[in-house]
């Protein structure tokens, strides 16, 4: 190869790697911008995809139990969960119900104590205001002038904004519940769905991957999976066990609504740290009304769960699942917490979880031989 042809090679080597670099960078900024608007429909999917992935995970461990299809298992699976949740409904509705408006009062009391406190000692706390200032032109009442009498009915402007704040409100409310409900339909479904036909999926994602790496998609989507899989039937286990200790200790001391607080504190558990921290806060907010001693032993309780938690049944349960440093994941919870609000909050570990097994597989392919990797692929 002449000069020129050499020069002119390195050009054209030159000019397309800089092309290529310029797609991905514009391809990257395209899928941040994506996900940035698309966020909340994204962590939904998610969600579904994660809840597949439990229905899954407790399929397979029936199938140590007992034999059969997988559709068989998943539908004794999903009637026991659903017999489980019935009975809960039923054994406890009232009490639940009971016990969530009393525990609401006696937040708001402690939280309205709290601010009197605080003002007190000169500390400003008008962000704690629970209800929002009424303007001094609706508080104000009408004049009665001598020569015109006391009129106490309200106009009907007054009765036309009135009812439209209540019209407005009622939407608001019934909005917000419908998109509970349907947000909360939806992951049921795709979960079903993902989980009714996992090798589908699988199948589908690899088919979507290029030819030449579709091994090494294969491995990564497989330990993902099983560390989903591992740290998730972890997860409920911990769960489980944060409720019921925190239930049984709570009435043992006296705490009222100690039911609803050992299902919040077990709901919590799902999130690390912050959410043993938030469920920790609360029970000691509904303690204050049962005197000091309550709060002491409330606090005690608490800290005989975190410790069963954090060093009893995390390291047991999830040896083999995930080992992400603590330091690390508090900081990804709050990052994606303050970036994308309780989503990024509620499924930081799982995302975590899978970016790091992805970093795993890429610093083990480094490592290896030249001649293994040729051999694999």
């Amino acid at each position: 190869m002449t000069p020129s042809e050499s020069k002119l090679q390195s050009r054209n080597d030159l000019a397309w790697s800089i092309a290529v670099g310029g797609i991905g960078v514009i391809a990257f900024a395209v899928f941040v911008v994506f996900a940035w608007y698309y966020a909340p429909t994204l962590f939904l999917i998610f969600a579904g995809a994660l809840l597949g992935v439990a229905l899954t995970a407790m399929t397979n461990q029936l199938h140590k139990i007992m034999g059969g299809p997988h559709p068989l298992r998943l539908a004794i699976v999903c009637l026991m969960l659903a017999a489980l949740i019935a009975g809960i409904g039923t054994l406890g509705g009232s009490t639940i119900a009971q016990q969530a408006t009393a525990l609401s009062g006696t937040i708001k009391s402690q939280i309205v104590n709290l601010k009197g406190f605080l003002e007190r000692h000169g500390v400003d706390t008008s962000y704690l205001d629970l209800n929002a200032a009424t303007p001094a032109s609706d508080t104000a009442a009408p004049v009665a002038t001598p020569a015109q009498p006391r009129n106490n009915l309200p106009s009907a402007g007054a009765i036309a904004s009135g009812g439209g704040a209540i019209v407005s409100q009622t939407l608001k409310l019934i909005l917000g519940t419908v998109g509970a409900v349907g947000n909360f339909f939806i992951v049921l479904f795709l979960g079903l769905a993902f989980a009714a036909q996992p090798s589908v999926y699988r199948k589908g994602l690899l088919a979507l991957s290029p030819k030449r790496h579709r091994a090494d998609v294969e491995a990564v989507v497989d330990r993902i999976s099983v560390t989903l899989e591992r740290w998730l039937i972890a997860q409920m286990i911990t769960m489980a066990a944060v409720f019921a200790v925190t239930w049984i200790g709570l009435a043992i001391i006296g705490i009222p609504a100690s039911f609803i607080l050992g299902i919040q504190a077990g709901l919590l558990a799902f999130i690390p740290t912050i959410g043993a921290l938030l469920g920790g806060l609360i029970i000691l907010l509904a303690s204050i009304s049962s005197g000091l001693v309550a709060v002491i032993s409330a606090f005690v309780l608490f800290m005989g769960v975190h410790a069963l938690e954090s060093y009893i049944l995390t390291p047991i349960l999830q040896r083999q699942a995930l080992e992400i440093p603590p330091a690390t994941l508090f900081a990804f919870q709050i990052l994606l917490g303050v970036v994308f609000g309780v989503w990024g909050l509620a499924l930081a570990l799982p995302m975590v979880a899978i970016v790091k097994v992805v970093i795993d597989y890429i610093r083990e392919d480094d490592a290896r031989p030249a001649e293994v990797l040729i051999a694999a692929r």
